[in-house]
């Protein structure tokens, strides 16, 4: 018998809640209050997340708060990224759910599973087996790990992880569409690094030829889960505790877009 997931499908939200409810999720999972979780999420405006340890400078502020942009902090690591015409997905797995303890191994095992997504969509990505970029801009889509999809040389999606004890949160964003312009102006990439974000990633629309829905982006990736790691999802909701532990730990990932 299969074990089982939950499969959470959340409407827009504003980025300091997705990521507070991602951190809950995660907090009960290690407490033994939720089952293994797979979720999908997108954002109520185009929004910027930057790492746990990232520094806040790397993005200009100025510029989101002309263009009206949500700006949050992840309980994960890694760079900035730009959340806008995509699908995100998280999951909360951890070693009592057969998930590998360690972060490169987790990757392998989690990230297989988006391998599969895409390609139930129509999409040979691979795992990106090199790492490349410098350390000087704060951009996620300038830079590749082993935690990387991509599409021949082209960075399809990144991912980012944190351990609670044994318990693993991974998420990351199946980009539809990408506006390189808005994304050089929040990470203040200059004209040379903007040339090479157009010229090394890629999005469902670029593999495609066409923007795949919403729908079919959420059936691949619930599809890729179940076939690679063996699960079955039942569809339910965050428990009320994980909510309310959400609402206290909120203001944790809401980033001022301004000093004032």
């Amino acid at each position: 018998m299969k074990p089982v997931w939950r499969l959470i499908v959340n409407g827009p939200a504003e980025g300091a809640w997705n990521m507070a409810v991602d951190r809950a999720m995660l907090d009960a999972h290690r407490a033994e209050e939720a089952p293994a979780t797979l979720r999908l999420y997108v954002w109520n405006r185009p929004t910027v997340t930057i790492g746990r340890f990232q520094k806040l400078e790397t993005v200009d502020r100025e510029y989101c708060a002309a263009e009206g942009l949500g700006l949050a902090r992840r309980p994960t690591g890694g760079r900035g990224v730009l959340h806008d015409h995509e699908i995100t997905y998280s999951i909360v797995a951890g070693v009592r759910d057969g998930l590998p303890r360690g972060v490169a191994a987790s990757y392998r095992v989690l990230c297989g599973a988006l391998v599969e997504a895409y390609r139930e969509l129509g999409v040979p990505a691979e795992m990106t087996a090199r790492e490349r970029g410098s350390s000087a801009t704060g951009a996620c889509y300038l830079h590749a790990t082993a935690a990387d999809l991509s599409l021949d040389a082209a960075k399809l999606s990144g991912s980012a992880q944190v351990w609670n004890a044994d318990s693993c949160l991974q998420h990351g964003s199946f980009v539809i569409t990408r506006d390189v312009a808005r994304e050089a102006c929040v990470f203040g990439l200059g004209r040379s690094d903007a040339r090479v974000l157009a010229a090394s990633t890629a999005t469902l629309s670029d593999a495609l030829g066409a923007p795949p829905s919403s729908a079919q982006i959420i059936d691949a990736v619930k599809t890729g889960v179940r076939r690679v790691l063996g699960v079955h999802l039942e569809e339910t909701d965050l428990s009320e505790t994980e909510s309310e532990h959400a609402r206290t730990c909120v203001e944790q990932y809401r980033v001022p877009i301004s000093d004032a």
